[in-house]
């Protein structure tokens, strides 16, 4: 018999799949980092998904019973999963950011930044109005953070850019996804290459910003994820200097800029001594995202490379 029908043959509900799973992903040694930090939520993200059952909704239905089908799809996600490292977001297809669902596969990164925080907050203190006629979401990938913006601020327009063809085809499947096509729009451009002549209340990035160092010690889990998402030169700064360069020539009068640098913090104040960073403290964990008015940026503007 082989591991596929040994398994089947003893594990029959919702719990048992659940159960087995977090053995399975103990016993694998995986990295968590897309979405859940320990085996348990890694498993119910996976088994509830697999077997269409809402998060939140499973402890009503723990004790069902799966079918053969299901079962022998659920062993080959788990075994993907321990064996191949393959996160669970790519495995089911779905993560979660905002509080709300995209459409995700190996063509973007998996959703997974503190600026999520923000966006439900309206980016208060620094914005206080809900009615920005325009929003920029710079290297956007799937899209998420520039669509969850949008339901935040209702009457926003939002342009999503990205340089990869093959992200932008998620990010419109997710605009469509959450039927945004009247006020979200994606557009293929090297930062603002093509964008001369735009102007944005706010401009909100999470661009790559990888060092060489930690990219080539990452776990295997993201190897998974495009690199062109991920690295951004030796210090991991490259795109974020040409943000801080040209993107004051995008802002309104009264705009505001946004970008997430993780742990290239670090690395950024150095290069910038003579910059005051303002840096976002988060509630629910992340670090790494600073903030610049139109005004503060012309004021540093002899300082950026």
């Amino acid at each position: 018999m082989n591991l596929q029908n040994d398994v089947s043959a003893q594990l029959f509900s919702v719990r048992d799949f659940v159960r087995w799973a977090v053995s399975q992903f103990t016993k694998g040694n995986i990295y968590y980092g897309h979405g859940t930090d320990n085996a348990l939520d890694e498993a119910l993200q996976l088994v509830l998904h697999s077997v269409g059952i809402p998060m939140g909704s499973e402890t009503l239905l723990l004790d069902g019973r799966l079918t053969q089908e299901e079962k022998e799809e659920l062993i080959s996600l788990v075994e993907q999963r321990v064996n191949l490292r393959i996160p669970v977001p790519y495995l089911t297809g779905t993560a979660w950011f905002a509080g709300l669902p995209f459409t995700v596969d190996e063509r973007v990164l998996i959703p997974r930044s503190p600026l999520a925080e923000l966006i439900e907050k309206g980016f208060q203190p620094w914005i206080t109005d809900e009615s920005l006629p325009r929003i920029l979401d710079l290297c956007t990938g799937s899209g998420c953070i520039g669509i969850a913006c949008a339901y935040y601020f209702e009457e926003a327009r939002i342009d999503l850019v990205d340089i990869s063809f093959d992200a932008l085809e998620v990010a419109n499947s997710n605009i469509g996804q959450h039927e945004m096509q009247h006020r979200v729009s994606a557009i293929e451009s090297d930062l603002f290459t093509e964008l001369v002549g735009q102007r944005y209340e706010l401009i909100v990035s999470n661009p790559p910003y990888v060092d060489s160092e930690d990219l080539n010690s990452m776990p295997e889990e993201f190897q998974h994820e495009p690199a062109l998402a991920l690295s951004s030169g030796d210090d991991g700064l490259d795109i974020t200097h040409r943000i801080l360069k040209e993107a004051a020539n995008y802002l309104e009068d009264n705009g505001l800029l946004v970008v997430e640098v993780g742990n290239s913090c670090i690395a950024l104040e150095k290069t910038y001594p003579q910059v005051p960073f303002t840096w976002i403290e988060f509630e629910r964990g992340g670090h790494g995202v600073f903030v610049f008015t139109k005004e503060e940026l012309k004021l540093y503007e002899h300082a950026f490379i």
